[in-house]
């Protein structure tokens, strides 16, 4: 233990540097009041399996943390708090976790450059892999390995991040004594950064948190001796969109006309000073409707999709309007990547998201959280950690959707990559608990023939047949279509085990790759909708898909397409290209760019979601586009005005 002096320093920075920096202001004066002690180094395996054996099973998982002297990790913030209480009770003094105010102090040391060893950068003989990669490459997290600071704290910036005492809040605009953070809220801060992540999330003053429950292999703790720190600041109250309608909607009757309404963007840049964090690249969404009648939309924003700025941004088209609301924040873990995002509306009241949540950056290591809404998406249950290994087979794709028996099926992508396939995960209890069929040790992984244990095919969707089995359409994985369709196919994927294996045949579409994702769906009335794209701009070939217009003339037209299926996806009689034969220059964001739509050419590339309100209104998103139209304008053929 470290004897650690009263004193003041500047906590945060100016918060306009990089992007993970702007939670670090405004930088404010804090005074630490009372001397305190910090333990030397970071808890270590041997310390903390005196207070609990049963963990040294933990020891070596996903290659980290073997030897006594290294740093524990695996450790959730209550196990943290339980070896603080044991600790204290064992020696009769009062131990607990440092409070942010307090680990910035004593990092610092009297330093007030981003790392206490006074430089801008951290030297390189003092890192440990500082780098993201989707495979953590093992180091050894023995403590005291490097110089410690003035103070004789070792591993303040990196090893492993550390657990602290505070709940996650904005900081003050005001100078501070002994802060604790904010009474209440969803994350507890860690600090510190750890091995295998870029050297500027180690620097002293970056922020980081976690829902409480979690325990990775990049996080573990220090204690101080020292008594309770102050009464906590007044709760921070959460952000929720304002002025959400909580009266039922009373919907119209389907309408029985033919509709495509005009496209709309959906992805707004936020006011400037709403603090609403909004980055270049905009994708992967997900929308449902919602009781009162608005529709919900969530993307993530981020300057890059491996990043851990990223933060999931929500908008609302609020029942009677054609215009979108700005964005406001949906759903933002400090420093952690939340690739995949999914909503479902159960028609009861009750609005489902799910969400992937990664160690640190990148989308391959992911656990899966789960809120609720009981009031129209205005404010949401506390994340909840529904499969909480960060694992392969986590990355969510939107498209939960309820079985017939009243199971929430929730698709996932089975890698990172672009092969490989999807799992299903489901809950039979309203989303208490959860499954993943493809766990089971006697079925395979994914094969080229019957039996696979995973869909084929990426981003896929999921829907259930009649008779109760799942089928599913996915991006890769191709298989050859035969002599009625030459070459490769887009893979369609049957379960008649609830997910559990799977069976696999080509279908009549091609395949789709980078930049596409598919919609299928069960409609109100009935029929299945798949919701694609005749081929990938990529493709040298060009190919398009064959369409029909209204007097019998055959034409080929390019990009998204909507066909319907009358006999549980055995055949698709019903294609249209999605257009209505104006000519528009639109803006797909996402990875889709500004394309030009005309009778023979739609939206080339996006990452779809869907929904069908009550009155059989389909609503269709890409990157950036919210598209509205019915069932019979699919079954309508157009009328094309020039024809080759």
């Amino acid at each position: 233990m470290i004897e650690i002096p009263p004193g003041e320093f500047i906590m945060g920075s100016r918060g306009y540097g990089a992007v993970e920096e702007f939670d670090e202001a405004p930088a404010h004066l804090v005074r630490i009041s009372k001397p305190l002690r910090m333990s030397a180094t970071e808890i270590t395996n041997a310390q903390y399996e005196r207070y609990d054996p049963a963990h040294r099973a933990l020891r070596g998982k996903a290659g980290f943390s073997v030897d006594d002297d290294e740093a524990v990790v695996f450790v959730s913030y209550d196990d943290a708090l339980g070896f603080c209480r044991w600790l204290s009770q064992k020696e009769g003094k009062s131990y607990r976790l440092p409070t942010e105010a307090e680990w910035e102090y004593a990092c610092r040391a009297g330093s007030t450059t981003p790392f206490n060893t006074g430089t801008n950068g951290l030297p390189a003989l003092q890192q440990k892999e500082q780098k993201y990669s989707r495979n953590p490459k093992p180091v050894s997290l023995r403590v005291a390995m490097f110089p410690p600071n003035d103070w004789g704290l070792y591993d303040m910036h990196g090893n492993v991040e550390e657990w602290c005492l505070d709940w996650y809040g904005p900081y003050p605009g005001e100078s501070r004594m002994d802060p604790a953070g904010p009474a209440d809220g969803l994350y507890r801060v860690t600090r510190g950064g750890s091995h295998n992540t870029p050297v500027r999330y180690l620097r002293s003053a970056n922020r980081s948190a976690m829902i409480p429950e979690d325990a990775t292999w990049a996080v573990g703790f220090r204690v101080v001796e020292a008594g309770m720190p102050a009464e906590p600041d007044p709760a921070v109250a959460v952000r929720s969109v304002e002025s959400v309608s909580q009266r039922d909607h009373v919907w119209p009757a389907p309408a029985e006309e033919p509709f495509f309404r005009e496209p709309v963007c959906y992805v707004h840049k936020p006011a400037e000073g709403s603090n609403v964090p909004f980055y270049g690249h905009n994708h992967c969404p997900a929308i449902t409707w919602c009781p009162n009648g608005d529709l919900l939309a969530a993307w993530f924003s981020t300057d890059d999709e491996a990043g851990r700025e990223m933060v999931i941004l929500s908008s609302r088209l609020r029942a009677g309007s054609d215009v979108w609301d700005a964005p406001s924040e949906f759903l933002r873990i400090p420093d952690r990547n939340l690739t995949g995002t999914s909503l479902l509306c159960d028609g009861e009241g009750a609005i489902y998201h799910t969400n992937g949540v990664e160690v640190i950056g990148g989308w391959k290591n992911l656990a899966i959280i789960l809120r609720e809404s009981r009031d129209n998406g205005a404010t949401w249950s506390r994340p909840r950690l529904i499969v909480p290994e960060h694992d392969q087979r986590h990355q969510v794709i939107a498209g939960l959707f309820l079985t017939r028996e009243g199971y929430l099926v929730q698709p996932c992508d089975a890698v990172p990559g672009h092969y490989g396939g999807s799992a299903v995960h489901i809950s039979r209890d309203k989303g208490l608990t959860w499954e993943n069929p493809y766990m089971d040790p006697k079925i395979p992984a994914y094969a080229d023939g019957a039996g696979g244990g995973l869909i084929a095919g990426i981003h896929a969707g999921v829907v259930q047949h009649e008779n109760g089995d799942l089928m599913a359409l996915g991006r890769n994985n191709d298989i050859e279509g035969g002599p009625q369709y030459p070459g490769l196919r887009m893979p369609c994927s049957v379960s008649a085990d609830m997910g559990r294996s799977w069976t696999y045949s080509p279908t009549e579409f091609l395949p789709l790759y980078s930049g596409q994702r598919l919609v299928l769906r069960r409609l109100n009335e009935g029929p299945l909708l798949l919701i694609s794209f005749t081929h990938h701009p990529g493709d040298k070939m060009r190919r398009g898909m064959e369409f029909e217009d209204a007097s019998g003339y055959k034409y080929t037209g390019y990009g998204m397409f909507a066909a319907l299926s009358f006999d549980e996806g055995k055949t698709w009689p019903v294609k249209r290209l999605l257009t209505d034969g104006k000519r528009r220059l639109l803006d797909g964001r996402g990875w889709t760019g500004y394309f030009e739509m005309t009778q023979t050419q739609a939206e080339p590339l996006g990452y779809l979601a869907a929904t069908q309100t009550p009155d059989n209104t389909i609503h269709l998103i890409s990157s950036n586009i919210h598209y509205r139209f019915n069932m019979e304008w699919i079954m309508q053929k157009p009328v094309l005005t020039h024809k080759r």
